[in-house]
């Protein structure tokens, strides 16, 4: 009986054993995009694995476009690659619904989130990536710049006085550009600029029938009114602009406003890495008294492919880099201004956070934007900056390769909208959309 006890202890033991060591072999390979707030989450992965010492962290950070290919390709083929996802409001649900990826349950504090950013990464209530930082866009600008020009920028600007003010602002001889906007093609880069712009000139994607709508004069009212007001005022080779352009061109001063993603604040603001960080305003993203702004909702969050043989190192980690506990580790080594926004009832009810320049105004932008009714007349679509369909990204990509042209000049709009609109209808007549 002593013998049959021991062996059982040892095979028990062994297992034990066995199972540290694996655990200890734990690598996660992480996918990320290039953005400020998820490099300075790797300087403070130490924080993580202290506390998981059986696990080791394997970085792949990517420009946003790359991240978005390559993301894709391997979870739709089940490649396994990757053990944690950063993805968006976009992918999410689409992934989610087709069981791509594993539901969250161990979320820090998952009622805390802002049920605005929570909704858009759950399906039928349950949530399949949890927000890493929330966005939401707005007007960035120089107040000395404003000054100079002779002009006050309102909380609530509209179209017509940012053109005029960036013409004001404008000094080619000094190197400013009176604005800098995105301009790289990418559904998630010119597109998402684009499409937020057109909802308050009345534009759409699609009516209620799924007909694409880059025929009408609300469309060409944008796209002539966006590249005008970048011929004037924008810098050269904004067709090569997307978000991390247009941040350094802020940030070395050559821009009088930026109107970009509401999480661009701590960094055009960081004396560290700013140039202008003490002349910095905030307005909110502009309108043409319609009814809709032109901003946008946006999280980037952490997912975890169902395909991962490592689903529970990987919820440990998408837990700590979204909780309560990792805000406070960056407000206390960086100061509150350089935490992640965006996603936390509680941040914005800490009065210490409040204090911050940019956090009413980021609140306030998340607020006024409303996915399941984005435009003036009715879609059959959820979203802002993007139609919540499998599709989108494909045609959205050709239609900022497209628009981009149009920018540096390659093609008119006219011209751009005209192909636009005819690669939409035979893409969504091919998906069965269009009967």
């Amino acid at each position: 009986m002593k013998t049959v006890l021991k062996g059982a202890l040892a095979a028990f033991t062994f297992a034990v054993m066995a199972g540290t060591a694996l655990a200890e072999d734990t690598t996660l390979t992480i996918a990320t995009v290039n953005n400020g707030d998820m490099i300075r989450m790797q300087k403070y992965t130490d924080d993580f694995t202290a506390a998981n010492p059986g696990v080791k962290l394997n970085w792949v950070t990517l420009e946003e476009n790359d991240l978005r290919q390559k993301v894709t390709k391997d979870i739709s083929t089940k490649g396994g690659q990757y053990d944690v996802l950063t993805i968006g409001m976009y992918e999410t649900p689409i992934w989610g619904k087709k069981g791509w990826l594993v539901p969250l349950t161990g979320v820090d504090d998952a009622a805390d989130l802002l049920p605005a950013v929570s909704g858009g990464l759950s399906v039928d209530g349950k949530l399949f990536a949890a927000p890493f930082y929330g966005e939401s866009s707005m007007v960035m600008y120089r107040k000395d710049l404003m000054d100079k020009a002779g002009m006050k920028m309102p909380d609530a600007p509209t179209w017509t006085f940012i053109r005029e003010a960036a013409s004001k602002m404008t000094d080619r001889a000094a190197g400013i550009n009176g604005i800098c906007l995105r301009g790289k093609a990418g559904w998630g880069e010119n597109m998402a600029f684009l499409t937020a712009t057109s909802n308050s000139f009345g534009a759409r994607w699609f009516d209620e029938k799924w007909h694409p709508q880059f025929d009408t004069k609300e469309w060409k009212d944008t796209l002539d009114f966006y590249l005008g007001m970048m011929k004037e005022s924008g810098p050269a080779g904004a067709s090569g602009n997307g978000f991390s352009e247009n941040l350094a061109l802020f940030q070395t001063g050559k821009c009088g406003m930026w109107i970009d993603a509401t999480v661009a604040a701590s960094f055009v603001s960081d004396p560290k890495a700013s140039q202008v960080a003490d002349k910095v305003g905030y307005a909110l993203a502009p309108d043409n008294g319609l009814g809709k702004r032109g901003n946008w909702l946006w999280a980037w969050a952490l997912g975890i492919p169902a395909g991962t043989q490592k689903v529970e190192a990987a919820e440990k980690f998408v837990s700590w880099a979204t909780s309560k506990h990792y805000t406070e580790l960056v407000a206390a080594k960086e100061g509150w201004a350089n935490v992640p926004p965006g996603t936390r009832t509680s941040l914005y009810a800490n009065p210490e956070y409040m204090k911050v320049p940019f956090a009413k105004m980021t609140l306030d932008s998340m607020n006024s934007a409303d996915p399941t009714k984005p435009t003036v007349k009715p879609v059959p679509y959820v979203g802002i900056q993007f139609a919540a369909i499998p599709e989108f990204a494909g045609i959205a990509t050709k239609t900022g390769e497209l628009f981009s042209a149009a920018l540096a000049g390659q093609m008119s709009a006219d011209d751009a909208l005209a192909q636009a609109q005819t690669y939409t209808t035979d893409a969504m007549t091919k998906a069965g959309y269009i009967k």
